[in-house]
């Protein structure tokens, strides 16, 4: 018979606080610089893509202070609910904004120059964003904070637009393919609905392991994957872990 692991002790839950408060100031941190070039740069070379690129980076803020208002209460529970909600509205206002863009870009209306700093900024980023994305979500999924594995996930889709803004910046200045990376921004626009709507419902969450630290009754993470109908996404590292 498996044993069941208990759920993270007052001290322990304690540290994992405070290392979600420590990452949540990292991610602000990198994303305020990211932003900054990316928007200067993107200005520089008439690039949509980049300017894209930094107000996504805005976007990223925008759902990590959400989750440091939430971790600054003496009980964070109390505002997950809330701040699933402001998460899910950041991810919508990405899609929205990469649809956008994209349309532009496939219509004709930018024409980028090639950008020594965008590339270098978005190669960065792909090395940095997976390690913050794969140690939020697995503290998050120990403390069974639905909020904490969602914000991952908005880090991870930055990597994902790293990787796309990479890719659209050094097919553009190699081959002149301008359309290469609006497609595939759609894609990741795509996504980003996807995790809003997940968000949104609270299906990022997962119950901790029972024990007596479970989580309190109302929250998103006191109820198990089978109430709700989804299997939730933090029980176990998946395929999509970095």
């Amino acid at each position: 018979m498996t044993a069941v692991p208990l759920a993270p002790g007052p001290a322990r839950r304690a540290a994992l606080t405070r290392r979600i408060r420590l990452l949540v100031a990292a991610t602000i941190a990198y994303n305020l610089a990211e932003a900054a070039v990316a928007l200067t740069a993107g200005v520089v070379a008439s690039s949509g893509a980049l300017i894209g690129f930094g107000l996504d980076s805005l976007v990223e803020v925008a759902s990590a202070t959400a989750v440091a208002w939430q971790f600054s209460a003496a009980d964070p529970q109390r505002r997950e609910r809330v701040t699933l909600r402001l998460i899910a509205i950041s991810f919508y206002a990405l899609a929205g904004y990469v649809v956008f863009d994209s349309a532009r870009t496939l219509l004709g209306a930018d024409q980028a120059e090639h950008s020594t700093p965008g590339l270098v900024l978005a190669a960065l980023s792909l090395l940095v964003m997976p390690f913050l994305s794969h140690a939020q979500r697995r503290t998050g999924r120990e403390l069974g904070s639905a909020t904490a594995v969602a914000d991952s996930k908005q880090t991870l889709l930055c990597t994902y637009l790293s990787a796309v803004l990479l890719a659209g910046l050094a097919l553009n200045s190699l081959f002149g393919w301008h359309w290469a990376d609006p497609i595939a921004a759609l894609v990741i626009a795509a996504i980003a609905a996807k995790e809003g709507y997940a968000a949104w419902h609270g299906d990022t969450c997962c119950p901790p392991p029972t024990g007596k630290a479970a989580a309190q009754p109302g929250t998103c993470c006191s109820q198990a994957p089978a109430a709700s109908g989804h299997g939730g996404s933090c029980g176990t590292d998946s395929a999509h872990d970095v």
